[in-house]
């Protein structure tokens, strides 16, 4: 302020001064008034480009955007079809479908989307996507044979033997998915395997000590059974009803199959028998149907399947397991279903975690030799029970980690299973 009245009186006072009193004053004192003048000019410039400065950092305050407000750490997933509804698609009667009524709220969290796709099989975040899988399961199983009878009720006269067999299996699989208009989805998988077997055997024979043998097979890495995949998502998910998708899988026996592999018996041990070769596949093709229940309950996401898969009648030029004995007939493998719930939650906005429980049942298996009769295949039917721990990792906006642990509750469930997937959106 007392720059700028000064500088006013300055202006003011070289425009009405009169000419000849400046005339009559000194030399000296018209130079130091010009010098102050040019000084206060300058100053007066300087402030200018102050001020000029300040407007522009106003200017660039007032045009940022208000900050976003904080994301949610769950949504339902239906959410995620704000922006990618379908063409056609209306919301059920009876009111606005739960990711309507969330619309004007952040945008779900990434980890709930991914355990979302997990949950449902169905990978709509994007139009093409791939996944590469690495599972290692584990089976080890022992079995007490008492070949004999008790005498005076407390000596037992017989055979006693011991056998046990360890299986370590290791699968790499590449699948390939695409998505259309979040209605339809293609996919086909390509495994390849890696098995090695371990059997032993031992025992004893009245009262005197027995042989105990081992012997392990492994399998090279073999191409398995690749299998295709179609599914339809029918219902989206609203208040009242969850996302329903109806799949179709068709898996091709593009892999070694396991019969006609040949037992042969271990030298020194008649009680031990160890195939020559281990198979990848199941030698016949089949057909799965299936459907697959989510339901968002905000933070949780709630999921079922219920899956059947039905084996198709083959033939085959061997399926006998005795050395030197070349047997063609046909192979029935028996039908199974499966069944599996659980609950997934989004940890934060990259990770979320999901338990569930699976359980498949197949019936028994039958071969008929050619010109014989039907003969079931003793111990073929099978229950095999699974209590899972998951996990989604979002590593990046495209890249996804699953781990996943599977823990077998039955005999004739592998003891444990993990599997790490990579699925890559494009």
């Amino acid at each position: 302020m007392y720059r700028s009245v000064s500088l006013r009186a300055v202006v003011c006072l070289s425009t009405l001064l009169p000419t000849a009193l400046l005339q009559a004053a000194p030399d000296a004192d018209v130079e130091a008034l010009k010098r102050e003048l040019l000084e206060l000019k300058q100053r007066y410039e300087v402030q200018q480009k102050a001020l000029a400065v300040l407007e522009q950092r106003v200017r660039q305050v007032e045009e940022q955007p208000a900050a976003p407000p904080p994301k949610r750490l769950a949504k339902s997933p239906a959410d995620m079809r704000g922006n990618q509804q379908v063409a056609g698609t209306t919301t059920p009667a009876g009111g606005s479908s739960y990711g309507e009524s969330l619309k004007d709220d952040s945008q779900p969290a990434q980890s709930v989307s991914n355990l979302y796709d997990e949950a449902s099989g169905f990978f709509g975040g994007g139009k093409f996507s791939v996944e590469t899988g690495l599972t290692y399961s584990r089976y080890d199983t022992r079995q007490l044979i008492l070949n004999g009878f008790l005498a005076l009720d407390s000596i037992f006269l017989g055979n006693i033997n011991l056998d046990r067999i360890k299986a370590d299996n290791w699968t790499l699989d590449l699948t390939a998915r695409y998505n259309l208009d979040n209605r339809w989805q293609f996919d086909v998988n390509v495994p390849v395997i890696y098995r090695e077997s371990t059997y032993q055997s031992g025992g004893a024979q009245n009262g005197a000590a027995g042989v105990t043998s081992e012997k392990t097979v492994s399998k090279d890495p073999t191409l398995g059974d690749v299998n295709f995949g179609i599914a339809y998502k029918f219902l989206d998910e609203s208040v009242n009803t969850p996302d329903a998708v109806l799949s179709l899988r068709v898996k091709a026996p593009t892999g070694e199959e396991p019969f006609g592999i040949k037992l042969r018996q271990v030298q020194d041990n008649t009680n031990l028998f160890v195939p020559d070769d281990l198979p990848t596949g199941n030698g016949v093709w089949s057909i799965t149907p299936g459907i697959t229940l989510v339901k968002t309950f905000d933070p949780a996401v709630l999921f079922g399947t219920l899956s059947y898969t039905h084996n198709l009648e083959e033939s085959f030029d061997d399926i006998s397991s005795t050395v030197n004995l070349k047997t063609p007939g046909k192979v029935k493998l028996g039908d199974s279903f499966q069944i599996g719930m659980g609950i997934a939650f989004a940890l934060n906005e990259k990770m979320s975690m999901s338990f569930s429980f699976s359980d498949l049942v197949q019936r028994k298996s039958k071969l008929k030799e050619d010109g014989g009769d039907w003969q079931s295949v003793v111990s073929s039917d099978a229950n095999a029970g699974y209590f899972n721990v998951g996990m989604t990792v979002a590593a990046t906006d495209n890249l996804t980690i699953v781990p996943n642990l599977s823990i077998g509750l039955t005999d004739d469930a592998p003891d444990f299973t993990f599997s790490l997937k990579f699925p890559y959106y494009f």
